[in-house]
């Protein structure tokens, strides 16, 4: 059942950040075929002396395009990630809601099995928006990932995964997702009122661009395939390195 998100005056526009707006004689490209990370850092309050949490999920993805507009990846079925489980190795989801957001966490490497992910991303834009098919490349659908917008470094990406997401399906229609875990984050503290208030605005804005049919719904990626001669990328030892410009 699509959603009904509703949208109040003043909350952010699809177009408040354009992609022009970053220089591009600034940022260096990668080159279609380039191997990045794509990494989220941990949500909560920072350790003293960290400006940034650790890297709790890295994802080696393949560069598709890179512009002043798009970054465009693809992550191959068969990659070797990183992701959050519960200090035993048990699945987060495995835990209750109530306790999974407060019981001690660790990092695993794990493999990405599936058919592949194609993840789209607007500079500036607080959300990405991600193309999944089943086999046979039967498209299935678009799924819109509320995050921080993303950091630059030599190695990759980095932002911050906001909890609530939206699944857009083949027909146009739309809903929330991970409601519960987005109002599960603030009480336990890892989101507080105002950064709350800030992914509720931008999920608005993201729907605002899926009902309009905007950009990258609308430009036929889910016709994309990926070039063959790709192999697929490694995770490196070093997957949670801290870029050089950026302090621990």
């Amino acid at each position: 059942m699509a959603g009904t998100g509703d949208i109040e005056p003043g909350d952010i526009e699809p177009g408040d950040v354009e992609p022009g707006d970053i220089d591009p004689g600034e940022t260096t490209y990668w080159a279609p075929g380039d191997q990045i990370l794509w990494r989220y850092r941990g949500n909560g309050p920072r350790s003293p002396g960290h400006a940034h949490g650790p890297v709790h999920i890295c994802r080696p993805v393949t560069v598709v395009q890179d512009t002043a507009e798009l970054l465009a990846v693809w992550m191959a079925p068969g990659t070797e990630c990183v992701k959050p489980v519960l200090a035993d190795g048990t699945h987060v989801h495995a835990e209750p809601l109530v306790t999974r957001y407060t019981a001690p966490r660790t990092t695993a490497r794990s493999t990405w099995f599936g058919t592949g992910v194609l993840k789209l991303a607007r500079p500036g834009e607080p959300w990405s928006v991600w193309l999944f098919w089943d086999r046979g490349w039967s498209f299935r659908n678009w799924y819109v990932n509320l995050e921080e917008p993303r950091t630059r470094w030599a190695g990759g990406i980095d932002s911050e995964d906001h909890f609530l997401d939206i699944a857009v399906n083949p027909d146009r229609s739309w809903r929330w997702l991970d409601e519960d875990e987005f109002a599960q984050a603030q009480r336990v503290g890892l989101m507080d009122r105002d950064t709350a208030r800030r992914v509720r605005e931008a999920g608005r804005a993201a729907v605002r661009v899926i009902d309009a049919w905007g950009a990258p719904f609308r430009d036929g990626w889910e016709n994309w395939r990926p070039d063959p001669r790709w192999r697929v990328p490694a995770l490196p030892d070093d997957w949670d390195r801290t870029p050089s410009h950026m302090p621990s």
